[in-house]
């Protein structure tokens, strides 16, 4: 693999002309943001714009890095360095790996500072991002921390009712225990502290806002509905829930069977998003709350918190989003209770309720956006500016697609199949090992011939490490197997 193939496909990346040597800081901060983040590489001997000038002495020069790594960062962070040759010139790679032992600190110059990356920038770490740092270095999440505040002084009536109503068990007192919800002195955790019917974590509530329009402009009558919702997060689903169902309408037609239902949002994925607001946000942000805006024609929901991994959900394929949960032990709780799935399905949940509906339109699919503090989805009423008629005809192609459909799924299994059994045979007749066949093989099942995937997605699926996903990428490409896809993101592939 040259440089500017590596180059092309990593997504997180700083490049140095030289190894400034009298300036350390300059160049380990983005080792500090790298190892407290998702990973990345820094390229010794490129310029800025991606002009590959080399380096004179790379032998000395890989020395000096290792050298000067051990001696100004503590904990010492994850890393490979690697040698590429192009063009007759020499470069560096020092990869460095998300590391389990954060924060990761430069020390240096009397100075001992925590960097994480926003954007293409390696910046020092707040006391939020800190304490977030410290939380993932000790194996631990906010919601599994114990609180100060005692079991026996907090009701959990509304926790027990909703347990027993879609479970069928009642809620034991030696189930607060195993379920992370008081720790082994009765005291709650942050997790039962934010169940309790009177929760003492003020900062856990909901606003919610029919706004009167297309936005939130000032106007004759600004909003035709707020509610806001504090106390147990049990409170916050259910009020949330009830202020969708009252601000929103569903449209109905008589059918040979009964009546089909058409509702401005489908409350499968209104339900979905909420859940998904209260417990996956960031309850380190003091001082915001969860949002949900409804306008006339969509309604927007908002969480404090970006993606959990600080990977931006707008640049991922959010049908094979994997699970990483920011509070597992909420979550766990939600998921005993039905209102979520244990694995990390609900992006594709939502998607697949609106498809479901009748009144749906490609131009209408719910949308996601994050950044490093907010998380937003975007779910539009599907019966905004539609006219009754056109409607009627909308549920008429329906009919004929759906029967369409019908008749060309045995086929398509049919094809799935023998393009199945054709590249395993393509593959078989390859010179690789027998462990690189069935990589190969696991990534064309996962992602077929249509998705595209990156290195950081055969590292999640196959559980390998940075270098030898790169080795996989670089044969699969010398094998003819793969080709680079434009317009997705850098470093991005498919199969031929």
């Amino acid at each position: 693999m040259t440089i500017s193939d590596f180059i092309g496909e990593t997504t997180e990346y700083d490049k140095k002309l030289t190894l400034e040597e009298k300036k350390p800081k300059s160049w380990l901060k983005s080792v500090s943001a790298f190892a407290n983040g998702k990973g990345g590489s820094l390229f010794f001997g490129v310029m800025n714009d991606d002009t590959l000038i080399g380096l004179k002495d790379v032998q000395t020069v890989s020395e000096k890095i290792s050298e000067t790594i051990k001696t100004k960062m503590d904990p010492i962070p994850p890393t490979d360095l690697e040698i590429y040759e192009e063009d007759e010139k020499q470069f560096i790679v020092l990869r460095v790996s998300s590391g389990i032992e954060t924060p990761y600190y430069y020390v240096g110059d009397g100075n001992r500072i925590a960097f994480i990356r926003v954007g293409n920038e390696s910046i020092p770490a707040g006391a939020i991002d800190l304490k977030r740092l410290v939380l993932r270095g000790s194996n631990k999440t906010y919601d599994s921390l114990s609180s100060l505040y005692p079991y026996e002084k907090y009701a959990f009536t509304k926790l027990r009712s909703v347990y027993r109503q879609r479970t069928g068990k009642e809620l034991e007192e030696v189930d607060f225990i195993s379920f992370g919800l008081v720790d082994e002195n009765g005291m709650l955790t942050n997790a039962g502290a934010l169940l309790a019917d009177e929760s003492p974590l003020r900062h856990s509530r909901l606003f919610c806002t029919r706004w009167n329009g297309l936005d939130k402009a000032s106007g004759i009558m600004e909003a035709l509905d707020d509610k806001e919702f504090s106390g147990s997060l049990i409170i916050l689903l259910q009020g949330g829930e009830e202020f969708v169902k009252n601000n929103t309408k569903k449209r109905w037609k008589k059918v040979s069977d009964g009546r089909l239902e058409m509702p401005d949002i489908p409350e499968r994925a209104a339900l979905e998003c909420i859940v998904n607001g209260l417990i996956h946000r960031d309850y380190l942000e003091l001082g915001s709350e969860v949002h949900i805006d409804i306008f006339d024609d969509r309604m927007e929901i908002y969480s404090p918190g970006g993606m959990f991994d600080g990977s931006f959900v707008q640049n991922l394929d959010t049908d094979h989003v994997p699970s990483r949960r920011r509070n597992p032990v909420i979550a766990d709780v939600f998921s005993r209770m039905n209102y979520m799935e244990r694995r990390g399905s609900g992006f594709k949940k939502i998607k697949e309720d609106y498809h479901r509906a009748a009144n749906y339109r490609p131009e209408l699919e719910p949308e996601f956006y994050s950044d490093t503090t907010s998380f937003w989805v975007t779910l539009y009423n599907l019966n905004y500016n539609v006219p009754i008629d056109d409607l009627k005809q909308l549920l008429e192609n329906e009919k004929t697609v759906v029967s369409e459909e019908k008749q060309l799924f045995g086929s398509e299994k049919t094809v799935v199949s023998e393009e199945k059994q054709l590249f395993e045979r393509q593959l078989n007749e390859l010179q690789l090992s027998e462990l690189m066949k069935k990589k190969v093989l696991l990534l064309h099942e996962q992602f077929g011939n249509n998705l595209c995937f990156s290195r950081a997605d055969i590292i999640k699926l196959t559980g390998t490490t940075s270098s030898p996903a790169g080795d996989l990428i670089k044969k699969m490409k010398k094998e003819n197997l793969i080709i680079p896809v434009a317009g997705q993101g850098k470093g991005k592939y498919r199969f031929k």
